[in-house]
Parts: structure tokens; sequence; C-alpha cells
């Protein structure tokens, strides 16, 4: 095994982000000595975890001395560099064109920010956010700090790699297929992709035909990501949904949950089943009511309209490149995922508009399913996470789907429904390496989700990685 972490006796200690901002309402600790501990430890993993993709150290310790109101006022974090914060640049896991700052923070950011947290800078992703690993041919692997000749997930790799390691207690990630929830499960993390709506999309996002992309973060425990909505919908609520509150413990209802192991039309391997099953003799001693169905009631061809979906933003950036980011734009320097993505939403073009109106309705046939039971379990991922090289851009665009879609196979759902989902690290590999858990509820659920989420980790604490070597 090969474990990078900082957790140590600096300020951060190995405390989460609801501990710090006790610690600074007690005196114990001052927003510049989290700061700049929070700096001196992505100095310390950076090298060996590359998840850092621009770095704002001094503007941050700036902001460490005056911190803005807010609940986590003070607090370390980083941003994944796919959002728009005023002053740094946004590359989006590429290095196709040259880079300028951002003239003013995105919808998102100033939201992230608006509860007090310092951002440190940005974090890498996969290009685009399209692969499920962050493995650029010249930006490098971003790394496992559980053992570093694994991925890290993707598209958020940077973040939940930081947070997992010890570098900030929580950090911004955004979803558009699981990406929230992928990272969350290769790294140990808690990771929920909340209903559509509930947090706001920069404009460049809303303009999707199907907002399949949800802002969200990764933390190490389950308070950390609660306090983060309820801090979130203080400042900005969709009057849409029902509120997510202040969830601060688990819920008192046994719930009616459905266990699903298998994916549509692609094989889940025998370990996750197994890892699922004891999931789920796991709620039945809590309590809980189980079903077990045979697959998700989703129809066949959903794999296929969403990769199509997926394919056809490939192609917006690659043809609309030199508009959206400057004449610096080189195509040539994007990689043979983005590029193939590109070439078959180009052949397919004529099936888009039945993909996009299936998608768009798909939420009826989750609907159902949500008639019978409060909640779903399945594994996040269908296999184990794979090593560094397994989803290598360089490869041929056959190679890298296929095995995408093999790992890839439970998170799209929700995306393209917009129902809530989280991932919680409820098991482990027999390489040594955490598993996700995810579990997905009728639109609008959010809060039952974290419910639950208090309840597991109540009765299965998750392992740090400070205390596996």
């Amino acid at each position: 095994m090969h474990h990078v972490h900082a957790f140590g006796d600096d300020a951060l200690g190995d405390s989460d982000a609801v501990g710090l901002v006790e610690r600074i309402r007690s005196g114990d600790v001052s927003p510049a000595e989290l700061v700049e501990a929070a700096i001196a430890r992505t100095e310390a993993v950076n090298p060996q975890l590359n998840g850092l993709a621009y770095q704002a150290f001094d503007r941050a310790r700036a902001a460490a001395a005056a911190p803005r109101g807010g609940y986590f006022g003070g607090i370390p974090t980083f941003v994944k560099d796919n959002v728009n914060v005023a002053g740094m640049p946004t590359m989006q896991g590429t290095d196709a064109w040259q880079p300028h700052a951002a003239a003013a923070d995105g919808d998102f950011a100033r939201l992230y920010l608006g509860t007090g947290l310092v951002a440190l800078g940005k974090t890498q992703l996969s290009e685009f956010g399209f692969s499920a690993a962050a493995e650029h041919p010249r930006l490098g692997a971003v790394r496992n700090p559980w053992n570093t000749d694994y991925t890290a997930g993707a598209s958020s790799s940077g973040s939940a790699a930081f947070v997992a390691a010890g570098v900030v207690p929580i950090a911004h990630a955004n979803d558009g297929g699981g990406s929230i929830r992928i990272p969350a499960a290769c790294n140990g993390l808690v990771g929920l992709k909340p209903s559509r709506g509930r947090l706001p999309l920069d404009s460049d996002l809303r303009a999707m035909p199907v907002r399949i992309v949800y802002n969200g973060v990764v933390t190490r425990s389950v308070r950390d990501t609660a306090a983060f909505y309820a801090e979130a919908e203080r400042i900005w609520r969709n009057p849409k949904l029902p509120p997510v509150g202040d969830v601060r413990a688990p819920g008192s209802q046994r719930l009616r949950i459905a266990v699903i192991t298998q994916s549509i039309q692609r094989e889940t391997s025998a370990e996750m089943r197994e890892l699922t099953l004891k999931t789920a003799a796991l709620l039945e001693e809590l309590g809980h009511h189980l079903d077990y169905v045979d697959r998700p009631p989703v129809p066949g061809y959903f794999a296929d309209d969403f990769l199509l979906y997926w394919a056809f933003l490939a192609t917006a950036l690659v043809r609309g490149g030199r508009r959206m980011f400057g004449p610096t734009f080189d195509r040539g320097r994007l990689d043979n995922l983005t590029l193939g993505l590109d070439r078959h939403a180009t052949r397919h073009l004529y099936r888009l508009p039945l993909a996009i109106a299936r998608l768009a309705s798909l939420r009826r046939h989750t609907a159902r399913l949500f008639r019978n039971y409060d909640v779903v379990l399945t594994p996040t991922l269908a296999h184990e996470t794979p090593k560094v090289g397994h989803l290598d851009p360089t490869a041929d665009y056959r190679q890298i789907i296929d095995r995408l879609m093999d790992w890839v196979a439970f998170t799209p759902l929700q995306n393209a429904t917009g129902d809530p989902a989280i991932s919680l690290p409820l098991a482990e590999s027999a390489a040594g390496l955490p598993v996700g858990m995810m579990f997905s509820a009728h639109f609008g659920q959010d809060a039952r989700l974290l419910e639950l989420a208090y309840e597991l980790e109540a009765a299965k604490p998750w392992p740090r990685i400070t205390g596996r070597g």
C-alpha cells in the first residue's frame, strides 16, 4: 500500500469542517492558522497526488485575515476547475488553450464562497469531466491517496484526493454522470448529488437541453455535507423543491428499500454484488424493510441515449472551442476520449432529438419505483477501483468508452432523472481500497438520504486513511 496523507498535529488536525467551525468559535484556532496549515498540506502531498490545477495561496491568506461571514467563515477549501471564480483561470481539465482569469464569480462560486469558505485555488479534473479517471497525457494522472497506483476517480478527482488526504475538510465537486459520487467512492468520502435545481448552475450549464450536471461537495463526514446544504439553503433556495433543512441526526422512520445489484445491460463484479448484499444485511439489522429487485426499471435504450447526449456535449465543445475559449484553442491538444465522443455524436446526430426527448421523460420510470420504495441501494460503481492507466486517454476511443461504461454503470441514471443520490464509503475491496454504496431517493428527498447516511455512519463508521498505515 502507498498511502499519502497530510494529517498531523497542525491547526487542522484531523477535524472535519464542522469541528473546525467549532474550534474557530471557541478561539482554539484562527482562520489564518487553518489556511496556512492547508497550504502546507497541499505542498506536501500534491507532488504525489497531482490534484492541484491552480494555486491562489496569497489570495487565500488575505481572505483568511478578514474572513467573510457565513457558517464556514475561514474554513479552507478548493473549487473544481470547471466553474468560474473571479481572478482564477477556468481550464476544464485540459491545456488546449492559453489560460486567462475569469472576470467574475459564476453563480455557483458566488454561493459557495458566500458560505464563508476560503478557496486555496482550483482542483484538477478529467478533460471537460468526460472520463471517470483524470489521467491527462500532459497534465498527468490524479492519484488515489489510499494507494497511488490507483485512480482517484473523476471527474472531481483533485477535490476528492485532497479531502481524503486531509488537505482540506471539504471541497467543491460536480456531477454530470457520477462525478461527485465516483471519486467519493474511490477515496472513501461522502458524496451527495442533489436533486435537480437544488444548487445553482453557471449559465453555460443552465443552457443544456437536459440539465444533467449538478454542483455539490465531497467531505469526510455526513455532518459536513449536511451543514453545507443547510448553509447553502440559507443563501439560495429553489422554492420548487422541498427544503433540505438543517439535518443533524438519523431519521426515525424505517424505510422501504429496494436493493439492486445489476445495472442496465452491464455486468457487476462478484465483489461489488457481495459488498452490496452485506450493506443490505446491515440495513435489515437496523430495522429497514428490504426487497431485492433484478435491475433498474429503466428502458434498455437509456445507456445509448445517455452516451449520445454525453457525446453531443463533447461536440459542442470541440466544434465551438474557439468561440468559447478564445483564438488559442487547439483541438489537436484534446485527448482521444473527447475527440472520440465528438466523432460518435457526429455519426449519430440524427438520433439526438429522440435521445433528448427520452432522457427528459426518464423520471417517470423511477417515479413508479419510488411509489413502492423510499430508497434504492446499489453499488456506486460496477467494479473495483482500477489502477492508473486503465482509462488511459491516449488509448483507442473504443477501448476507453467500453471500459468507462463497464465501470460507471449505475451513476448516470440520477443525472438524467434529477433524483438525488449519495455515495457512502461503507465497504472495502480485497485490495484494501474504499468502496462506495449508493442510495437514491425520489426527486426532492435529499434530506431523507442525509438522515439515512447519519444512521449508517454511526452503525458502521468508515475507516480513515490515518488508521490504515
